[in-house]
């Protein structure tokens, strides 16, 4: 073990930061949870590395990152504060032995004698990727590596974060780079299409179809094959889609031929494949043959200190170099919660460069849609509304989504309530088997919305 684990050090073009593995430790009884990560976040959304399940607790609580002198705990604008050892905190450089209290959840921060090794990207872009926190410096770093081989990568994010780019970032860093690169979003296209769209048809395979058609697998032949939103997948078209990147061997519908194609997938989803996996609702083997390589896009309410660098990125693509981002107004821009990411931050900039006066963007031309409240205040400012109202300044596809994620909660929502909490009774209600609204309760973290132990 290195005599001091609080190091960095330079080499091949990156930062190499050197840490000791460290833990939470909630009791005997609840155990400890150990972490390698640089960076976690902590709360009681299911989507946290550490999920604090009590009703104290935020949904994005804190954040725990080593930067150096060494271990900061961060809180995110909890209801019910960060504590360390009874001193509540904003943020505070916590030591081994510290008592941490989030809300009334206790538990006790140490280290281990295991030491480890992150690679960051000294870059603030890779592609048309750009950040400079820890978080996207060690994605840069990733996709270095694996950009140049042949390996199946799978993204993971929120709409909006990028997912899109970061396939780009790969083919065009890949020999592959001079070949198509293809994309194909798999929820864009009727479930019966699918299977004809991703592998091609022949000439009267089904009703419409009067002529031949090459697949997106054939068309990205040599090169590099996005598949978006591939949870979307249906599950009986899993298995071939499996056996196609198993064998490079496609057969278009209506065909008994097999046809070889060299192709590089890159898949994306804003689902929690893993899960979906454990409610049987996305096979395994197909799970890990797109995961070789598994790259998680973090959302930018987590990731603010990459907004100034975005907001002169986009002021210059946009040709508005003169136009100025006042102190105030960036400090708001980095306290949002961007639910679109970062699609919605450049929507926000095109809007405001228009509107702006003497080529100064002020606080006022973004306070509409209510910038810098905390993130849960438009959940519950929808959760109270009678009618779901579509957000207009979002591209359909995510604004669609937005609509049928809100529509989704209140439906449940109302029959667990109705039920009491009963899930196979809400389930018969729905028409849905128990297991399905098992899943959904997890995925849409019903349980702290109900208030009951589901």
């Amino acid at each position: 073990m290195a005599s001091n684990p609080h190091t960095a050090a330079v080499a091949d073009g990156e930062d190499e930061v050197r840490f000791r593995r460290y833990c939470f430790c909630f009791g005997p009884e609840k155990g400890a949870h150990p972490y390698s990560a640089r960076l976690i976040h902590i709360g009681s959304a299911p989507d946290n590395d550490l999920v604090v399940d009590s009703p104290t607790v935020s949904r994005q609580h804190a954040r725990l990152e080593f930067v150096g002198p060494g271990y900061l705990l961060r809180d995110l604008g909890s209801k019910n504060g960060t504590f360390v050892d009874g001193v509540r905190v904003m943020e505070a450089f916590v030591t081994a032995g510290a008592r941490v209290r989030l809300g009334t959840a206790e538990m006790e921060f140490r280290l281990e004698d295991e030491t480890v090794q992150v690679a960051l990207s000294r870059a603030e872009r890779y592609g048309q990727l750009i950040g400079r926190s820890s978080q996207m410096r060690e994605i840069f770093a990733l996709l270095a590596k694996a950009a140049p081989t042949r390996a199946t990568v799978l993204v993971e994010g929120e709409s909006g974060t990028g997912k899109e780019l970061v396939a780009d970032a790969i083919h065009q860093h890949s020999p592959r780079r001079e070949a198509p690169f293809v994309v194909f979003d798999c929820s864009a296209v009727a479930p019966e299409l699918i299977e004809s769209e991703l592998f091609g048809h022949v000439k009267g395979a089904f009703t419409g179809a009067v002529a031949a058609r090459k697949g997106v697998f054939e068309l990205a032949h040599g090169g590099t094959l996005f598949l978006d939103e591939v949870g979307e997948l249906p599950v009986d078209l899993q298995p071939k889609l499996l056996r196609v990147l198993e064998t490079g061997q496609v057969r278009p519908v209506g065909s008994g031929e097999l046809r070889r194609t060299d192709v590089r997938v890159v898949a994306a989803t804003n689902r929690q494949l893993e899960r979906e996996v454990e409610a049987g609702q996305f096979r395994e083997d197909l799970y890990y043959r797109l995961a070789v390589i598994k790259v998680k896009l973090p959302p930018l309410r987590l990731r603010p200190e990459d907004i100034p660098l975005l907001v002169k990125h986009f002021l210059d693509e946009a040709g508005s170099q003169s136009v100025h981002v006042g102190f105030e107004t960036m400090q708001r821009l980095q306290q949002h919660p961007w639910q679109g990411n970062v699609r919605e931050l450049k929507n926000y900039l095109e809007r405001a460069v228009v509107l702006a006066d003497n080529g100064r963007i002020e606080t006022r031309f973004l306070t509409d849609r209510g910038l810098g409240q905390r993130a849960g205040a438009d959940a519950e400012a929808a959760g109270s509304a009678q009618t779901v109202e579509a957000d207009y300044d979002l591209p359909f596809k995510d604004a669609k989504a937005r609509l049928l994620d809100t529509f989704e909660r209140r439906y449940w929502l109302r029959l667990l309530e109705e039920t009491d909490g009963n899930v196979s009774e809400a389930a018969r209600r729905g028409g849905i088997h128990r297991k399905s609204l098992e899943y959904l309760v997890k995925k849409l973290d019903l349980r702290a919305d109900t208030g009951e132990d589901l």
